[in-house]
């Protein structure tokens, strides 16, 4: 099976580079899959997953808050907000910062504050769903 050249990047640094099969991620209207190929596209995307079927059959999770995809047909670059590997995500991290953004989105009255309450809340809830998924692969 031919592959596809793979990029993660947070703002911080590079998360993965390498050579993928198939790469799976949440796209903003939907889970978009990926393969060598694939018509040239640029989209943003939602805070979740990042699966990707590297050239020996592994896989690599990552998880990310938000962020810009572009493919091209022999690259796929992921531009995320923030990015964690999978094996570095820390549950009680997650946890406490989803009950921070619920009580946010009780205590917030103003348009702005309760957007920010959501999208923390939103973060927090796929970061959650990312933990679970990651430990179903393992």
């Amino acid at each position: 099976m031919s592959t596809i050249h793979v990029d993660v990047v947070s703002a911080e640094k590079l998360i993965f580079s390498g050579n993928a099969k198939f790469v799976a991620l949440p796209g903003e209207s939907g889970e978009l899959g990926i393969l060598k190929g694939h018509t040239p596209l640029i989209t943003r995307i939602r805070p979740g997953s990042v699966r990707i079927e590297k050239e020996d059959g592994d896989e690599e999770f990552v998880f990310v808050a938000g962020g810009y995809l572009e493919v091209q047909p022999d690259c796929v670059t992921v531009l995320a907000d923030t990015a964690i590997r999978g094996h570095d995500l820390d549950e009680a991290k997650a946890i406490e910062a989803k009950k921070r953004a619920e009580e946010a989105m009780q205590n917030r009255t103003g348009d702005f504050e309760i957007a920010q309450a959501q999208s923390e809340l939103a973060i927090a809830a796929a970061q959650l769903a990312a933990i679970a998924r990651f430990r179903l692969k393992k």
